[in-house]
Order: C-alpha cells, then sequence, then structure tokens
C-alpha cells in the first residue's frame, strides 16, 4: 500500500492506492496556517487514518509546494512560508517512524500522469501547473528528475520569452523579480491583465466565457494568455524536447487551449514540425496526491 499526501496552504489531502492504482482510502483535512508542528501532526493524522481503516502499513509520499535544497538539506521555494528553511523531510520521518519520499507538488503532479494519467507510457513528460502559481515538473522514462539544485522544471520563474515593449518589464514576483511567467500565466496574473485593460474584476473562467459570447476586451485578453502560454512552452520544448506536455492546474479546464496550443507553440519552437502532445490531465486535482503516492516506484 502507498500513501501520499498533497500538502496545500489550505489542505492537506491523504490518498491510498493499491498496487494496481485504484484509491482505497481518501480524506481531506484543513492545513494549520502558519503551524508547522501542527502541519505536522496533521499529516500524522492522515497516514495513521489510512492505516487504521485498511489494516496495513504503507509507504508515504509527500507533495509540497517548494523544494528540497540539495545544499543545506532545508525546505526552500514554497509559498507557504512557514515550511521553508525546516527539514520538512527528516521531520516527517520522525514523526511517522520511518522513511518518507519528499517532492515538489508539480513533480507530482508530472509522475501522476506520467505513471497512469495522461502521459503513460511516454518518454519524456513535461507537467504544467496552471494555478495560483505556475510549475512544472519533469519526468523520463517514470521516473522524476529534480536536478543538481532541486529545481527542474521550474519554468514559472524564468522571464517571458519574446516579450513586447507592453510587457516589459512586466508583473513583479513574490521571487523578488519581474516579468516572470507565473506573473503572467498563473490565474490571478490573467484575472490582473483582464482588470488593467478593461477596468473590470473577473475569473479566469469569466473571462473566457465573456470571449466565448463575444466580448472583444475578454477576446484580446485570452488572445494574450494563449500567445505568453505558447512563448512559454517553446522554450521548454527548446530545452528538453518533451514527447508529451500535460496541463494541469485550475486553468488546464479551458478546453480551447488544447486546439490552440499546437500551431502556436510549433511557430515559436526551434523545429520545423512539433509532434509534442499536449494534452488535459487525466487526475485532475487528485493528481498530486497520487503523483506523491506513486514516488516510491517511481524514484530511486
Amino acid at each position: 500500500m502507498r500513501i501520499g499526501i498533497d500538502l496545500g496552504g489550505t489542505k492537506i489531502e491523504a490518498v491510498a492506492l493499491g498496487d494496481d492504482g485504484a484509491a482505497l482510502f481518501r480524506r481531506r483535512v484543513p492545513t494549520p496556517a502558519g503551524d508547522y508542528a501542527g502541519t505536522l501532526a496533521a499529516i500524522a493524522g492522515l497516514v495513521a487514518a489510512a492505516e487504521a481503516a485498511l489494516g496495513a502499513r504503507g509507504t508515504v509520499g509527500i507533495a509540497t509546494p517548494g523544494a528540497i535544497s540539495p545544499a543545506t538539506g532545508l525546505l526552500k521555494n514554497s509559498n507557504s512560508t512557514v515550511l521553508n528553511g525546516r527539514p520538512l523531510d527528516r521531520d516527517l520521518a520522525d514523526t511517522l517512524g520511518r522513511a518518507v519520499r519528499l517532492e515538489n507538488d508539480a513533480n507530482c503532479f508530472a509522475v501522476s500522469e506520467a505513471t497512469d494519467g495522461a502521459a503513460a507510457g511516454a518518454h519524456v513528460v513535461f507537467g504544467v501547473i496552471l494555478g495560483t502559481g505556475v510549475g512544472g515538473g519533469v519526468v523520463v522514462d517514470g521516473r522524476v528528475v529534480t536536478g543538481r539544485n532541486g529545481i527542474a522544471g521550474e519554468w514559472g520563474h524564468a522571464p517571458l520569452p519574446w516579450p513586447r515593449d507592453d510587457e516589459r518589464p512586466g508583473p513583479a514576483c513574490y521571487c523578488g523579480r519581474r516579468g516572470c511567467l507565473e506573473t503572467f500565466l498563473s490565474g490571478p496574473g490573467f484575472a490582473r491583465d483582464f482588470l488593467r485593460v478593461s477596468g473590470r474584476t473577473a475569473t479566469p473562467n469569466e473571462i473566457v466565457a465573456a470571449a466565448a459570447a463575444g466580448d472583444p476586451v475578454a477576446q484580446a485578453c485570452v488572445e494574450d494568455y494563449l500567445d505568453r502560454l505558447a512563448r512559454g512552452l517553446a522554450v521548454v520544448v527548446d530545452v528538453i524536447d518533451p514527447d508529451v506536455i500535460v496541463l494541469g492546474g485550475g486553468l488546464s479546464n479551458i478546453d480551447a487551449l488544447y486546439a490552440a496550443l499546437p500551431q502556436r507553440v510549433e511557430a515559436y519552437a526551434f523545429t520545423d514540425r512539433l509532434d509534442t502532445a499536449i494534452v488535459k490531465n487525466r487526475h485532475g486535482d487528485s493528481s498530486g496526491v497520487r503523483g506523491a503516492a506513486w514516488l516510491w516506484p517511481a524514484v530511486a
């Protein structure tokens, strides 16, 4: 039995998977805001509940924002700032009384979709998170690639490629720079761009619906979003040339992306023809927690 934990900013989800990938147990609890010790206890409670319900002991994989620094052994780059600077993997191992495997949540998403999701069987997979933030993960032959610095796949904090004059220097990013892809392609970034040009507040889904209904301002914003996303993905294609790009996060539910993106990415990528498939995830918002459970067979 493999237990996966998805440690989010507002909720912690647990799933237990059988060897065939079937979900045997699932539960969510609120994340103790700003409380590191409380977060460890909540995770331990979920693992204990899963094992009590199923009468078996499981391996434990954790999906978390940020990553363990190879230099310090401490978590870095998490937007749940209470986790930063902490030996989260070691503290969880001590709390649970067993080894744990911990990976960035975008990496776990990519593992899930490469294992038994929309990219199952593909050689090189790039998993994309388009949500409150923008992240990514690289999986090769079912194994997540973390990189020398533990940041492989972090395309959201690369600059927007080929920026137009009106896109410079770009919005400020929490990382301290300006013009990161995340500031343009995240849900808040998309909504902020629409507010800037229209003076109206709307969610990404509302913007897309308005565009479909013929609103010219919304249509222009959707067009800009598609073009920026294509530019960002073209650089990913140029660097790792994946077989499949799987989109996840809330904005992956915009159906127009899948028809529009291949031709647009092809126009920017350094290739005569784009054969990379760009697909929607199979497991929805369960992909991260499923990927955490799969970390044991997927990561050496």
